[in-house]
């Protein structure tokens, strides 16, 4: 047993499935977002992930789609669901699920399709929390919003549409620095959901109230940066990586005096890993450093701007500004030579997680859990394959991939030593990666992306068939063993 702190980490066999199937409905395909609010578990999930990607995404060349895919993804039912999970009683909800309204084509469409984050927010010296959910909004919606809920049962916008009134359509990061909230916008009508073509950072210490103010200049003063993809907080300080084709920013501040506030370049070009290093893909401080997940957008392949593929690096600021390379490729950089201080290459020696997903602190560990895209193998349009992913095929055999295919999660008590959790998306090859986790008095919760159901078409076929495996799961992780700390168990 693995001892290392005051309690072991959590292992495979510490986790239980408690929803699968997308909550009975396989459309329901990424569980995207989760916070522990008012003694219970909420889950926001993104519908119909793969019809509104052939919708949207001319450039992704597949040989056969793997669910039906109507030529309008309207037809199908796209809007976004919040379920609530009570520990005590093992019972799930739905609580909420996103309204119809009249889109700009002149028909009825639901007014998100995805809840891409999830917050509680609480000012100081209040009793009441509140629940924040960002959205996802159709490009022919009137855009995102924020909804507010007092008591997880109702939801109600709480800004107008596109956040200050901007053409933008997501919002993914939420999070609170003392008593302020900051968001930032992410997507635009044009299909693109990692640039915004407004990258500010927003603060309110009035959220419910819909009262926004930037505290950034535009990019942080350089065009290049497309989006704000990530956020985070480390001591006093608010972190935020950008989106740049020429490897990812990350800036800080310390939100106080006039704004907007002055910021501070700590990272660029990637950690000098360059265009691999597009995003940061998950940030989060853990024991006294930021810890961040660098990757490629798309999965780890960008055929828009011919980048990778390639799996994600991790890397760990101080608060000093100096940095170490924890997973990745080692190599020259102006800070000097930089070797994987833990000793695993890109993706954790896998080539197809091409996503360092999220990061949750649980009990004194860090978990750390991947996209991997090695599924989509069995249906792509194999003359187009880059040549470093047939070598890869040819060596190890497409059906081994597909066998041992699925998201994994790690965990490391420091940051260097890791250990696998699960590298098979939990027995369910169709999970391609863990999007979001929520550590809690009942234990560490995961949740699956799963764009496989609710029906699924063969590789070899062209009828769907069921797929009892399709849909979002979520996980329950809790200590199997009689040292676990005490709580609600």
């Amino acid at each position: 047993m693995n001892t290392i702190g005051r309690w072991p980490g959590l292992c495979r066999r510490d986790f239980t499935r408690i929803a699968e199937e997308g909550f009975g409905d396989g459309l329901n395909a990424y569980a995207h977002s989760m916070a522990y609010f008012g003694g219970k578990l909420y889950v926001g999930t993104t519908r119909g992930n793969i019809p509104l990607m052939r919708k949207r995404s001319a450039g992704i060349d597949l040989a056969v789609w793997p669910v039906v895919c109507p030529p309008d993804p309207y037809d199908l039912d796209l809007g976004a669901e919040v379920w609530c999970y009570d520990p005590a009683n093992g019972s799930w909800q739905r609580v909420f699920k996103s309204p119809l309204i009249m889109g700009s084509g002149g028909r009825r469409i639901p007014r998100e399709f995805g809840y891409r984050g999830m917050t509680v927010y609480q000012r100081g010296g209040e009793s009441a929390p509140l629940l924040f959910l960002g959205t996802w909004s159709p490009a022919d919606g009137p855009g995102c919003i924020l909804l507010s809920s007092k008591d997880g049962s109702t939801f109600e916008p709480s800004c107008e549409p596109g956040l200050n009134g901007l053409p933008v359509t997501v919002i993914r990061s939420i999070l609170q620095l003392g008593d302020c909230l900051y968001t930032t916008p992410a997507g635009t009508r044009a299909g693109q959901s990692n640039a915004s073509g407004h990258t500010v950072i927003y603060e309110s210490r009035n959220p419910e109230r819909g009262e926004w103010e930037a505290i950034s200049e535009y990019g942080f003063g350089d065009p290049s940066n497309e989006g704000v993809f990530e956020m985070a907080v480390l001591g006093d300080y608010l972190y935020a990586g950008t989106f740049n084709l020429g490897g990812y920013q990350i800036w800080r501040c310390a939100p106080k005096g006039p704004k907007p506030y002055r910021w501070e370049r700590v990272i660029t070009r990637g950690a000098y890993r360059g265009p691999e290093n597009q995003i940061p893909a998950c940030m989060l401080s853990f024991k006294g450093a930021l810890y961040v997940g660098g990757a490629i957008q798309g999965g780890g392949l960008d055929r828009k701007n011919k980048v990778g593929p390639a799996a994600a690096e991790l890397i760990r600021i101080h608060p000093d500004n100096s940095w170490d390379l924890l997973v990745g490729q080692e190599r020259d950089t102006p800070d000097g030579f930089k070797k994987p201080l833990a000793g695993w290459g890109p993706g954790f020696d896998n080539f197809f997680n091409g996503y360092f997903w999220r990061l949750c602190e649980h009990e004194g560990w860090l978990y750390l859990s991947t996209f991997n895209w090695s599924m989509f193998l069995a249906y792509a349009n194999r003359d187009l394959w880059p040549e470093p992913v047939c070598d890869i095929v040819n060596s190890l055999g497409e059906q081994f991939i597909i066998e041992h295919a699925g998201g994994s999660v790690f965990r490391s008590f420091d940051g260097e030593n890791w250990v696998n959790v699960t590298d098979d998306g939990f027995e369910n090859p169709f999970n391609i990666g863990i999007r979001a986790m929520a550590s809690t008095p009942y234990g560490l919760f995961l949740s699956s992306a799963n764009p496989f159901g609710p029906q699924i078409i063969p590789p070899d076929g062209d009828r769907p068939v069921p797929n009892r495996r399709g849909g979002c799961e979520v996980f329950l992780g809790r200590q199997s063993s009689d040292d676990a700390p005490a709580g609600p168990r």
